[in-house]
């Protein structure tokens, strides 16, 4: 563990995240039986963390100062070790593409978005979604993160809306190229509406970096294109 400059605050290196939650990449693994195990240990972890939770409250109640704290410090060291609480302490300082949890991040979006009812039923938090998304709309990633982050962007245009996917028009942006439009470009000619839709829409947006993606803008460009089905998004 090291102290960030900037921030004051300890920083974990990558050995302590992967000692926390290497495990986690179990989850977006194509073997059912691996990604059963990561889904055991992840149940497991939230057991720990609830059970550090309850000591917490029990502590508050007999209202006992140093009970509390020591209560407190252990439910944040539980949260470390799970999803998604393992991901809520980055440091508001440092580089996103400098943070040792960004592979961690990117697996939690990953899960999401290749498995979202798993997702949804074991580790459910729109708020950390939306939250990650805009944080790694950066445009100064290393090559590895700029192609899996187009590779999520292409999975969200094939897939029917989930919240906050709108987010994901953010990082469209910060990683644009010409693999990612050619992605985009495949999926405006797929057999699925959506996808056709959703695809075109994003493309739209990328050749007009001006304008904001608000539902008022989604609901115009529908209304431009009357061949495509209205869909709220």
């Amino acid at each position: 563990m090291k102290r960030d400059a900037d921030t004051g605050v300890n920083v974990d290196g990558a050995d302590v995240w992967h000692e926390r939650l290497g495990w986690t990449f179990g989850l977006i693994a194509s073997d059912p039986a691996e990604r059963a195990a990561a889904l055991v240990r992840l149940a497991e972890a939230e057991r720990n963390t609830q059970d550090a939770w309850n000591r917490y409250n029990r502590a508050w109640r007999r209202r006992y100062p140093l009970g509390r704290q020591a209560a407190r410090r252990n439910y944040l060291e539980a949260l470390r070790y799970s999803l998604p609480g393992g991901l809520w302490d980055r440091p508001t300082g440092p580089d996103i593409s400098m943070w040792p949890g960004l592979p961690y991040a990117l697996c939690f979006l990953e899960w999401e978005a290749r498995y979202p009812h798993e997702w949804t039923r074991h580790a459910k938090s729109w708020g950390t979604k939306e939250s990650l998304i805009r944080d790694v709309a950066a445009a100064h990633h290393d090559e590895t993160v700029r192609r899996k982050l187009v590779e999520l962007i292409e999975t969200i245009v094939q897939r029917p809306y989930r919240c906050k996917d709108r987010e994901y028009v953010r990082v469209a942006r910060a990683v644009d190229s010409r693999d990612l439009r050619s992605r985009l470009e495949r999926a405006a000619c797929a057999g699925d509406p959506w996808a056709q839709r959703h695809a075109r829409y994003v493309l739209w947006l990328l050749d007009r970096p001006e304008v904001p993606n608000t539902r008022h803008v989604w609901q115009t460009w529908l209304a431009a294109h009357p061949e495509r089905k209205h869909q709220l998004m």
